[in-house]
């Protein structure tokens, strides 16, 4: 079994020999049979232990052996206990979750506190074989045929080129002990009732079935590599971060662009499901592409709207709370974007331009010097010789109105949106800036209010901008 390791390790570049390992030790067969291999094969690690306190005598068995096995072996052994039935219940999780969430959290915060390079678990051929199994009846894309695989950020598993008959061979072979989980040898959960009854017989009837299975598996997880490559490039091809109304940037997806894909729906999934949507929304989107204007469908974390050739995903959000700016300087905003208020300008420089005895060079340079800043949406540069401090930063409110850049009389704000063709999602978000009279002076991302626009007699200019963090 050694030189099946070695070779699996060199292959996959899974561990720096000269750094130090964290095994996972259970006591059972294949996690003691990954210390023991490591060890002759000359890593340095130690090993950590966990008590889920859930088999009664049999829990502290395990913990026993593991304490004798490392004192045995001159292997520097870490114990975690655990109330795991306390977690499940706090959490609303299964024990058998309650476990993975413990045991893994753990392993992380040791290895980091130990400066171990890795995290390594015993997992095996039959465990990815009994995954790619359970994937393949609940309903999975072709990441979930891929089984297990071997590195998952700083998690390692060498043992996925052997079998867990291979494993207890070399341990019998060795003359080394291990101890049994009794809970293994029933069939409760789905993957026991796949170990026990589902995979003996699929290797009666094929003796080679978990190999084979493994050999589609790692097939699949190259494939996988060249379809993400070209799911990317579809994605480029079809979506783009759109900015605009004052509002976090949404995700554009062009509707007609994304019909000429050729699997729309499987784009969509890749698109859509690390932002929360299942399976079946992405299917109901996919089939309703020519649902109206306004349409929303929600995740735990993204709003999708349906807009004008468009689905626009936005983050859920809190609302901005309003917000006074009393004086000049930089504020902080719900989202962590910085506004800043500058009420400073041109105006010292065009005081010393108006010295020029030439009155018309005077009038070209102040109009030079209180000129706006290159054109950003999130950028707004009024003259402030009209502005009443203090300012207010809120959301938009039934009934507001103001005078649109280029514009004399007033307009109902929630007019101006719509012809700017903002969507809803992204009117309920829309913040305006108002002075101590409560006149509108910027309606973020889209326009200024006309009056207070910079002309050749400004002579000080008030600067606002938003910017990411």
């Amino acid at each position: 079994m050694l030189p099946l390791l070695r070779s699996y390790i060199s292959r996959h570049s899974l561990l720096d020999a000269n750094a130090l390992h964290l095994v996972a030790l259970s006591g059972g067969a294949d996690s003691v049979a990954l210390l023991v291999a490591m060890c002759r094969l000359g890593y340095r690690v130690q090993a950590a232990h966990c008590n889920f306190h859930l088999r009664a005598e049999e829990s502290d068995r395990d913990q026993a052996f593991v304490e004798q096995m490392c004192r045995d072996m001159n292997v520097q052994l870490h114990l975690a206990h655990f109330d795991t039935a306390a977690y499940a219940q706090l959490h609303h999780v299964s024990i058998e979750m309650a476990a993975r969430q413990l045991r893994y959290s753990w392993f992380e915060q040791l290895r980091s506190d130990i400066g171990a390079a890795t995290i390594l678990v015993a997992h095996h051929k039959d465990d990815s074989a009994e995954t790619l199994l359970i994937n393949l009846i609940r309903g999975t894309g072709v990441h979930g045929l891929g089984g297990i695989r071997p590195i998952n950020g700083y998690i390692r598993r060498p043992l996925l080129c052997v079998t867990r008959r291979q494993i207890t061979s070399y341990l019998q072979r060795e003359g080394i002990a291990w101890v049994d989980d009794s809970t293994n040898a029933v069939a409760d959960v789905v993957r026991n009732k796949l170990r026990l009854n589902v995979v003996p017989q699929l290797t009666a009837a094929m003796p080679a079935a978990v190999e084979s299975i493994c050999r589609t598996a790692e097939r699949m997880q190259q494939a996988a590599l060249i379809l993400d490559r070209a799911l990317e490039e579809g994605r480029k091809r079809v979506a783009m971060d759109s900015g605009g109304c004052g509002a976090q940037a949404p995700l554009s997806i062009d509707i007609a662009a994304l019909r000429r894909e050729p699997s729309p729906e499987y784009l969509l999934h890749y698109i859509l499901s690390p932002l929360g949507f299942t399976p079946a929304q992405v299917e109901a989107i996919s089939q309703k592409l020519d649902a109206p204007t306004g349409r929303i469908i929600d995740s735990p974390t993204h709003q999708l709207c349906f807009d004008r050739g468009r689905l626009l995903i936005f983050p859920h959000m809190e609302p901005q709370p309003t917000l006074a700016l009393p004086i000049e300087g930089r504020y902080i905003l719900k989202d962590g974007r910085r506004l800043t208020v500058d009420n400073g300008g041109c105006g010292a420089q065009a005081s010393s331009l108006c010295n020029n005895n030439n009155e018309t060079s005077r009038k070209l340079h102040r109009l030079e010097a209180c000129a706006p800043q290159p054109y950003s949406p999130l950028s707004a540069a009024l003259d402030s010789s009209r502005i009443t401090f203090p300012l207010t930063l809120r959301l938009v409110e039934t009934g507001d109105r103001m005078s649109p850049h280029g514009m004399r009389g007033t307009r109902l704000v929630s007019d101006i949106l719509t012809d700017r063709r903002v969507p809803l999602p992204m009117k309920r978000r829309q913040l305006v800036v108002a002075d101590a009279t409560g006149t509108i002076l910027w309606l973020v991302g889209i326009t200024t209010n006309h009056h207070y626009r910079i002309t050749h007699t400004t002579t000080q200019v008030l600067r606002m901008t938003i910017e990411n963090d």
